[in-house]
């Protein structure tokens, strides 16, 4: 049986009167790719939000599983983002984040901080300690680029990258903390065809290297050629949960997106 790496515990997120999270529970694998899909405005990207510590949830619990660390489990609640993602969780965003400015190669190079153990005194005694550290730091986000198929563009800057190439950056910068969990937010979202099936590959890929993968996507051929489970979210409340031949055949699931009859 694969090891747990996040258990969500009837978590809610209420914004005044308005309950966008509702009693949601799900669990992650090492090595698997859960989906969380729903209708707009379901409560997808909230979810994200507050496992990421962008929000505070309401109600309900959040436990990151470090691998390696047998029955130790950390609550995330309350936690600052830097912590959680020095604990092995990173994701991207629906709308890509970069610094527009910097190269590729840096963007990536700056995944890198939270892994870094020089400080105020290496930064400016330049020890070899230091030294050695972000040489590694560097062989390890250009090695970053090469494995996401992006190397060409190591010194272009982002803002003038092709929008495909800025999704597959992000997820290089994930990367770049080496996570145990990744979230992908509407990974592809914006992309022509080709590039999905590049995107599908990689998923893949990253998935056989043992890999966890929770992502929001709302391109259904992707997600049910991808998805080893599939979590379907409406009105911030889970209303299925299943393989892919499971949900796509539900009765609450169809009426969720199409309505009733």
């Amino acid at each position: 049986m694969s090891r747990t790496v996040l258990t969500v515990h009837q978590l809610s997120k209420d914004f005044g009167g308005v309950q966008a999270l509702d009693s949601l529970d799900l669990e992650v694998c090492a090595g698997e790719i859960v989906a969380l899909i729903g209708p707009n405005g379901a409560g997808k990207t909230t979810f994200f939000n507050c496992l990421t510590g962008i929000y505070q949830p309401t109600r309900g619990e959040i436990f990151l599983h470090p691998p390696g660390q047998e029955n130790r489990k950390v609550c995330l609640n309350g936690l600052k983002i830097n912590r959680i993602t020095e604990l092995g969780m990173a994701r991207t965003f629906q709308n890509v984040r970069l610094f527009p400015g910097l190269t590729s190669f840096e963007n990536v190079l700056i995944g890198r901080h939270c892994r870094s153990k020089a400080f105020l005194f290496g930064a400016v005694f330049r020890d070899r300690a230091t030294r050695l550290e972000e040489r590694k730091n560097r062989e390890f986000s250009f090695a970053l680029l090469k494995k996401i198929g992006i190397e060409v563009y190591a010194d272009e800057r982002a803002e003038n990258l092709p929008y495909g190439v800025q999704k597959r950056l992000e997820i290089a910068r994930a990367l770049a903390t080496e996570p145990f969990l990744l979230l992908l937010d509407e990974p592809a979202a914006g992309l022509n065809p080709r590039e999905t099936e590049s995107l599908d590959r990689l998923i893949t890929r990253l998935c056989r290297e043992g890999l966890a993968l929770l992502l929001i996507e709302h391109d259904m051929k992707l997600v049910m050629s991808l998805s080893d489970k599939v979590c379907v979210v409406d009105y911030g409340k889970k209303i299925a949960e299943g393989t892919p031949d499971q949900v796509r055949s539900d009765q609450k699931v169809i009426k969720a997106y199409l309505g009733e009859a």
